[in-house]
């Protein structure tokens, strides 16, 4: 199957069911949740002088036949992407994808 885009969602941890959601009702199928931390320039909080890495949610949403910009706009919408530190979302193309029979019409 091609005509294929992933959306990537990075945010702050708790807030990875938002963009599922988002996603979902935007027509995305689902999506997959994946945990991780930053540690970017920005990322630099101390307790008690130690270092924390904020933990993030990484959503992996694969979409279809040109959805990719109204789910993303749903995303940024529903995760507050616009306000600072909310985190960041991008779409990547994808060349081939299997494992979906539900996508497959025959």
């Amino acid at each position: 199957m091609t005509g294929a885009s992933l959306i990537v969602s990075i945010v702050p941890r708790g807030r990875g069911e938002t963009v599922l959601e988002a996603s979902v009702k935007a027509g995305a199928d689902g999506g997959t949740v994946l945990f991780g931390r930053g540690a970017g320039v920005n990322e630099q909080q101390k307790l008690f002088g130690i270092p924390i890495m904020p933990e993030k949610e990484i959503v992996l949403t694969m979409v279809y036949d040109g959805q990719a910009e109204a789910v993303l706009a749903r995303i940024v919408e529903a995760a507050q992407l616009e306000e600072a530190g909310a985190g960041m979302a991008f779409i990547l193309p994808v060349d081939k994808v299997v494992g979906v029979a539900h996508r497959v019409v025959e």
